[in-house]
């Protein structure tokens, strides 16, 4: 495994007893914002699955092209895996070519944004609004009529097609 997908994997967390987000230069989910939804982190851990753990509480990155929702094509709503809360409308998901979830706006007040100083690079990380939960990050090269791509994590979020 090189350097790139240790980091990219997750894996540094194992390695280093934390997240590679916390070891550099990045925080925990919520540790500076008060969230409607919380728990303890024994919590989230019993609610969460491990990547969903990893990706919404410690900041992780899925492996890109691995989530089943990178083809999901239905119309319907992409909510958060933490809170439920609805985030992004089938309507603005598109075909990045990134490998993971992309969409050109979210639903309103859904989603906060901070910056991002982690891996030594600076990003803007997207946010549940709602419990604080890590979703991925914010780039200016998406399409109109926005020209941003909200590049998610797939395991962050949840489908419920629409009726």
């Amino acid at each position: 495994m090189n350097r790139r997908n240790l980091f990219l994997s997750g894996s540094a967390a194992a390695l280093f007893g934390g997240s590679a987000a916390a070891l550099f230069g990045g925080s925990a989910a919520g540790a500076t914002q008060t969230y409607e939804v919380t728990h303890s982190d024994a919590q989230w851990r019993k609610l969460l699955s491990p990547a969903a753990y990893d990706v919404l509480r410690q900041q992780g990155t899925e492996a890109p092209f691995s989530s089943p929702l990178l083809n999901e094509h239905r119309a319907g709503i992409f909510g958060c895996a933490g809170c439920a809360l609805p985030l992004f409308s089938s309507k603005t998901k598109y075909d990045s070519g990134t490998g993971w979830p992309s969409f050109w706006a979210p639903l309103p007040d859904a989603v906060l944004t901070a910056r991002d100083n982690s891996l030594f690079m600076e990003r803007t990380e997207v946010h549940c609004r709602r419990c604080g939960g890590h979703l991925g990050h914010l780039f200016t090269d998406g399409p109109p009529p926005t020209g941003l791509r909200y590049c998610m994590n797939g395991v962050a979020l949840r489908f419920t097609p629409a009726a």
